[in-house]
């Protein structure tokens, strides 16, 4: 819409965002429910308007149209204000072709939407301090944030398949990444860091791959343009065993698709649970994706079990990055930590807290509760 249609609009008019929810599998439809309610509660009481609709992605859309996602959804995920996900998989399609199984759906969204920056904030609740299998002491305050780049690497990188050479089964997946690739995301993760306490880490494999020595290059030519951000580079595996010795010295982290599907999965382990972490997949068409970190759960799926509070934050990531709404996302967040501050946890929190635990659709109501005061 051009801004000599906008001053045409009579001043009362709202505009509408939409959007496109699309729950998935296991789990995902569970959890996506209670995160919509908050997210239509939170935006609603900042006067935003939103409007829902709902599509397939992953097994269930294989199981209604034989694909893990379909052109329709791609292009109603194209005309959307944002996307929000549940959770794609389950061992009902494990035994499909490699390029039909649910995940593939979720891998074609990214890239048809250009999602090639994926935020991974990991944040320790005081409330669950306890929670998580290191010490209390050592996970007290993290505050952190995986920068992943989402749409190269090895996950896309050609060629790939499987091959017969020599008579021997052979396969192959190759890493390949560009300067503007690159450069792109080490943007994202400076001006990320920037807002936060201006330190950025860089991870990657240098000492052994060209790929990422090409990182460190252009990490270093962007850094030029952020004097006021402090660089860091470590490699992959002592960042692995330094996310667990000192999680609190780490601010920002910026890394390869590979690195940083492995490293956001620690950081969340070391926040206590999966089911706290929620991510947003960001690109340069302007629709975001916003989805929990864990998976689908098949084994829980339909039992109540589920955590929805990394849904709940997904959402809140959604009015921060999508509708530039911070106020009711902070409410949401300031929300959920009233909740667990009063005791109350879904199975997978509990621990040897000794407290009762409460199921998804009850957790959900908690939040929509705190939200309401």
């Amino acid at each position: 819409m051009n801004r000599r249609a906008q001053a045409s609009q009579p001043r009362s008019a709202k505009r509408i965002a939409r959007i496109l929810i699309l729950p998935g599998d296991g789990i995902g439809p569970e959890v996506a429910e209670q995160g919509v309610r908050v997210l239509d509660a939170a935006a609603k009481g900042a006067g935003i308007e939103l409007a829902f609709e709902e599509g397939l992605i992953g097994g269930a859309s294989i199981d209604a149209n034989g694909s893990p996602i379909t052109d329709d959804v791609i292009e109603r995920a194209r005309s959307a204000r944002a996307v929000f996900l549940g959770a794609v998989g389950g061992p009902k399609w494990d035994g499909l072709p490699f390029a039909q199984r649910p995940e593939r759906g979720l891998l074609r969204i990214r890239k048809e939407l250009g999602l090639f920056a994926n935020l991974r904030p990991a944040t320790v609740f005081s409330a669950l301090a306890d929670a998580s299998t290191l010490r209390p002491e050592v996970v007290t305050g993290i505050d952190l944030l995986v920068v992943r780049e989402l749409t190269g690497g090895l996950y896309f990188g050609e060629p790939r398949g499987d091959a017969l050479v020599g008579g021997l089964r052979e396969s192959r997946n190759t890493m390949v990444y560009n300067e503007v690739e690159i450069a792109r995301i080490a943007r994202v993760a400076f001006e990320a860091a920037r807002l936060r306490r201006k330190e950025l880490t860089h991870v990657h494999k240098a000492n052994v791959l060209e790929v990422s020595q090409l990182w460190v290059t252009v990490v270093e030519e962007v850094a030029k343009d952020y004097s006021d951000v402090i660089l860091h580079h470590q490699l992959v595996d002592s960042m692995a065993m330094l996310l667990l010795r000192e999680p609190r010295n780490y601010d920002v982290i910026v890394t390869s698709n590979l690195f940083g599907d492995i490293l956001s999965d620690e950081a969340a382990m070391i926040t206590g649970s999966l089911g706290m972490l929620p991510s947003a997949s960001l690109g340069e068409g302007g629709v975001g994706l916003y989805e929990p970190v864990h998976g689908s759960a098949p084994d829980i799926a339909g039992k109540d079990a589920a955590n929805p509070l990394a849904a709940i934050l997904s959402a809140a990531m959604l009015l921060e990055h999508s509708l530039a709404a911070p106020e009711p996302a902070a409410r949401i967040r300031a929300a959920v930590g009233s909740v667990l501050d009063d005791g109350h946890r879904t199975i997978d929190l509990v621990g040897d807290s000794g407290l009762a635990s409460v199921g998804c659709a009850a957790m959900g109501e908690l939040v929509l509760q705190r939200l309401g005061k």
